[in-house]
């Protein structure tokens, strides 16, 4: 197992993926993965499915998560997603659906793979990219954030007119990174159960992302 970008991402992340701390963070999930490879998600092959399925010359709108779903079978590489196969949508990604439904007056989706979105040039990007089966949170701080807070920071430099959501207060700490001056940055409580009505509902950020792209000449989302 070797933790390397897809080659659409290497030319834009430069030399980061040769520095100490990803070298130790793939030596570690290279020991991770073969203790346990039912045990930490997603499979080794969909680390890097956001990057997979959104170049970077591609990205419109960056969705920042936390970490994967750690529960068997829902992480598949994209914030908030979960594979078509899943009968049962987690109940944060339930209300993006809700409020996507709300805000733009559309149908329920019919799963929760967000592929779709991704292939628009929505880049969902967890801070942290691999999780332990049952402890969310378990390899923060192995580096993952130093290699994610980089993209964000990449994009922010190499783009213009980007549209960025950051739900809740995890997500919001990287508006450090972004320029306001050439991007969207879109702010809402996150929405989880415990902190959805406070403010996530009703923030219209898919109308919001929407009119901001095509004000720039951009092709909007298709949600």
């Amino acid at each position: 197992m070797t933790l390397l970008p897809p080659s659409s991402w290497l030319d834009f992340l430069e030399n980061e993926c040769k520095k100490a701390y990803y070298l130790h963070l793939e030596s570690r999930l290279v020991e991770a993965y073969s203790i346990q490879p039912e045990g930490v998600f997603p499979p080794s092959l969909e680390i890097f499915t956001a990057l997979e399925y959104c170049n970077p010359s591609k990205v419109k709108i960056v969705i920042l998560g936390q970490d994967p779903y750690p529960t068997a079978g829902f992480a598949h590489g994209l914030a908030f997603s979960v594979h078509n196969a899943i009968s049962t949508v987690p109940k944060s990604l339930n209300n993006i659906f809700l409020e996507l439904c709300n805000d733009l007056q559309v149908n329920y989706p019919s799963n929760g793979d967000l592929s779709r979105w991704s292939h628009q040039g929505v880049l969902l990007l967890n801070s942290i990219l691999t999780v332990e089966a049952g402890k969310s949170g378990a390899h923060a701080g192995w580096g993952w954030e130093i290699f994610t807070d980089f993209i964000i920071q990449r994009l922010n430099n190499q783009h213009q007119h980007l549209v960025f959501m950051l739900w809740g207060t995890y997500a919001q700490h990287k508006a450090k990174y972004i320029d306001s001056s050439k991007h969207l940055i879109l702010k809402a409580p996150h929405p989880s159960p415990r902190s959805a009505y406070r403010g996530f509902f009703g923030c219209r950020h898919f109308s919001q992302a929407n009119a901001f792209l095509k004000s720039n000449g951009v092709q909007p989302i298709a949600w």
